[in-house]
């Protein structure tokens, strides 16, 4: 359909996860795509394979909590396609799983320049160009943002940052004709979510599924077709908005998710070539 036809959005955390579905689905609906990441991260990769069906894309390799860094991402965009309408503001990590007790301060620190200053720093040097374009600005919230997650406490607390940082974004930023949303997974079949990648535990892993109405993880394409509606025009109305796509946990009561339809346990077939999926600096502190 090419409801991005035309524009150029950076998209950081863009080689793994949620981040690689982003991009590959902007470039599929016409958008110029940076893919932004650490220097570990796929992000060549990301962009080759969007060249190779026929999208446009470039890689940025940089940690964007630096602030040399976070210029150079924009100023490549600019170089690059001439303008910006879109930043995904996507990066986070979810380094450790820990009662607050036992949290390490290595981690809490990691999770406030991963989280949060990246966030700060991409927003403060894109939003002179997205002024011009009359752009906008997508950040990624958490169910856990707007609830709590008992052993990733401070994991929650840099999301609940994201949701009152966006909406201060938007109010202010109305008046340059700049819309600002947030995106609220719940647990998405990611390498944060999967025990074999991440800190969490089989108790965990299971107690996040069981939690969620719909019985199962989200995918990481159904991610990014929420990010593709906010994005687009289609969304024209829509700013200072949490939009939660949790498959139900935030309204959830109990472990719900063994009672789910079949039809909703199962995962839609995408159309996306995701081959990242569960990639990711999961081990950074």
């Amino acid at each position: 359909m090419e409801r991005l036809k035309g524009k150029v959005a950076i998209v950081t955390g863009g080689g793994t996860g949620i981040g690689e579905a982003i991009c590959k689905k902007f470039a599929k609906e016409g958008a110029s795509v940076v893919v932004a990441g650490f220097p570990d991260d796929p992000v060549d990769a990301v962009a080759k394979e969007i060249k190779k069906a026929k999208g446009v894309a470039v890689s940025f390799e940089g940690d964007l909590s630096i602030t040399q860094n976070a210029k150079n991402c924009v100023d490549l965009a600019i170089s690059e396609f001439g303008k910006l309408d879109i930043l995904i503001n996507n990066a986070g990590i979810f380094p450790e799983v820990n009662f607050i007790q036992d949290f390490s301060e290595e981690a809490f620190d990691s999770l406030v320049r991963c989280n949060i200053k990246a966030t700060f720093l991409m927003t403060k040097q894109a939003i002179p160009y997205l002024q011009k374009t009359k752009g906008n600005i997508l950040f990624a919230g958490s169910e856990a943002g707007q609830l709590g997650i008992a052993q990733v406490a401070p994991y929650g607390g840099t999301k609940g940052f994201m949701h009152a940082f966006m909406k201060g974004i938007a109010a202010e930023q109305a008046q340059y004709g700049i819309r600002a949303n947030c995106v609220c997974p719940g647990a998405i079949d990611t390498a944060w979510t999967n025990r074999k990648y991440s800190d969490m535990d089989k108790k965990m892993e299971k107690m996040l599924v069981s939690a969620t109405p719909m019985g199962r993880r989200g995918t990481a394409e159904e991610m990014a077709n929420v990010y593709l509606f906010l994005a687009s025009d289609e969304a024209s109305f829509v700013t200072g908005s949490l939009y939660f796509a949790d498959g139900g946990i935030t309204i959830s009561k109990g472990p719900m998710g063994s009672m789910a339809d079949k039809s909703f346990r199962r995962e839609p077939k995408g159309e996306l070539r995701l081959k990242h999926t569960k990639e990711g600096a999961t081990d950074i502190r």
